[in-house]
């Protein structure tokens, strides 16, 4: 049963914001419960591993260096290694003992407004995503080139252009989706400006750029991940605004310029997958903002989008401590549905699952068609905002949930769903995920059982050592271990 508070310490939440400071390859001994003989593959993660260079620490984790993790799972077994993604500007950083250059979301280089006056060169933190396609596994940020890494040993390999398809410093987002069908890597950037340029990519199973299109869209355009269905790509713009005098002058860094603007509508942008001219359908709705997307797909003329939606943009303000976070005050995102008639030029919105909610993943086989379960980060209750602590099913045909939640020492990161080997259903897989358990300061590898998630892990692989929270991650069949 579900109790109606939150059960969590804010001290023990602050554990898992630690930088991990080694590098470090072992099999791992003990495991409790056990590992399931088909799944073999490895589980790629990346997130912030690094959160200060020197003595001074980022303004936000998201700033911090990027650190792809590698859990590897064969014959019952496990084996980790991590590395950092060796940017030009962590290897810079590392050998001056300092903070050099400017975050997106928080970090000023010290010495004032002055030393940032002007400044208007981001650090390419390569922590946002990694994923592996056509032996190339890529570390992703979504404002620039994505970084090569040996997928055997995580060392890096430089930045990829695709073979100069695209410029070192070229937006590609961290969010691209896999076209179940082809295996094909359907991605997009964007050069966000008073008028912003969409940029289309899309990489075929060998890691081969094949497409290579922009469209200008009218306004500033913020956007972290969209959808992809058979016949379109959709974006949803949300009404955020920017102002580039803070960031400019060197007083703010740029996320904290970032604000929603009252009484402005969402657009909502579907691009149609045709390789003719580009002639988007424009909808509206009601304002808020969208970070992730669960999917989306086509029934009859309209399109259904499932979608994490805030309310309210969850702004960024400056000089905050994010450690000292009140949640109870940031805006939760929920789940909700969106039905748009591209026909009628309408779009409606219902919502699904009135909870603070995060990371949403689904069988990959679903993506851009039906799906029918979403499993997600969510808080171990019902009630006000707090940090992700459960992992939630939801079956969005009866709106039966299920969970199990780590409460109150745990604290859950994005869930990834790893079909069997010769899954036919929807739920015929394994949900993987790593927690934070502040009773040990470690983190954890945690298996379920997609089809019975409340039944709890059945497999529980303690690691040595925390991770610092992450963001996202990725699932291939392929070992590089012996």
């Amino acid at each position: 049963m579900v109790t109606a508070t939150p059960t969590y310490s804010t001290a023990d939440w602050q554990l898992g914001y630690r930088s991990l400071t080694t590098e470090q390859e072992y099999w791992i001994p003990e495991i409790e419960g056990r590992i399931p003989a088909g799944l073999r593959g490895t589980l790629f993660r990346n997130g912030p591993g690094k959160l200060e260079a020197g003595s001074q620490r980022y303004g936000h984790p998201f700033d911090g260096d990027g650190m792809i993790c590698a859990i590897t799972f064969v014959e019952g077994k496990a084996h980790f290694r991590n590395r950092f993604v060796r940017t030009r500007e962590f290897e810079a950083e590392e050998k001056a003992g300092r903070v050099l250059y400017r975050g997106v979301f928080g970090t000023q280089k010290p010495g004032g407004w002055w030393t940032n006056f002007l400044d208007l060169k981001f650090k390419n933190p390569a922590n946002t995503n990694v994923i592996y396609q056509g032996d190339k596994l890529l570390a992703l940020w979504e404002a620039s080139a994505p970084y090569r890494l040996n997928p055997a040993d995580l060392t890096t390999e430089g930045i990829e252009t695709f073979a100069g398809g695209i410029s070192p410093h070229q937006p590609f987002t961290a969010h691209p989706r896999r076209d179940p069908k082809t295996g094909d890597l359907i991605a997009f950037g964007v050069r966000a400006a008073l008028n912003s340029t969409l940029l289309f990519y899309r990489l075929d199973s060998q890691g081969r750029l094949t497409e290579k299109r922009d469209f200008q869209i009218p306004g500033f355009a913020f956007l972290h991940d969209f959808v992809w269905t058979p016949q379109y790509r959709i974006f949803f713009q949300n009404p955020v605004v920017f102002n580039p005098l803070p960031f400019v002058l060197g007083w703010q860094s740029a996320g904290t310029c970032l604000t929603l603007k009252r009484g402005e509508p969402t657009r909502i942008w579907l691009f149609p997958n045709s390789r003719d001219p580009l002639h988007p359908i424009q909808l509206e709705t009601e304002p808020g903002f969208v970070f992730h997307f669960v999917n989306g797909y086509e029934v009859g003329e309209q399109v259904i989008v499932d979608a994490i939606l805030y309310e309210e943009y969850p702004a960024l303000e400056p000089n905050a401590d994010y450690l000292h976070i009140d949640f109870t005050q940031v805006p939760a995102g929920k789940l909700w549905r969106f039905y748009l008639d591209p026909k009628a030029g309408s779009a409606k919105q219902e919502l699904l699952l009135d909870r603070s909610v995060e990371f949403p993943a689904i069988h990959p086989a679903q993506m851009g068609g039906s799906h029918r379960y979403i499993y997600i980060g969510a808080t171990h209750a019902p009630g006000p905002n707090a940090p992700l602590q459960a992992i939630l099913k939801l079956d969005t045909e009866t709106g039966r949930t299920q969970q199990y939640s780590f409460a109150p020492r745990g604290f859950v990161g994005e869930p990834v769903f790893i079909p069997y080997p010769a899954s036919q259903g929807e739920e015929e897989g394994w949900i993987v995920t790593v927690i934070f358990d502040a009773a040990s300061q470690c983190s954890q590898v945690v298996v379920l059982e997609a089809q019975d998630l409340a039944a709890g892990p059945i497999a529980r692989i303690p690691l040595r050592h925390h991770i610092p929270y992450g963001l996202h991650g990725s699932f291939t069949p392929q070992v590089w271990v012996n």
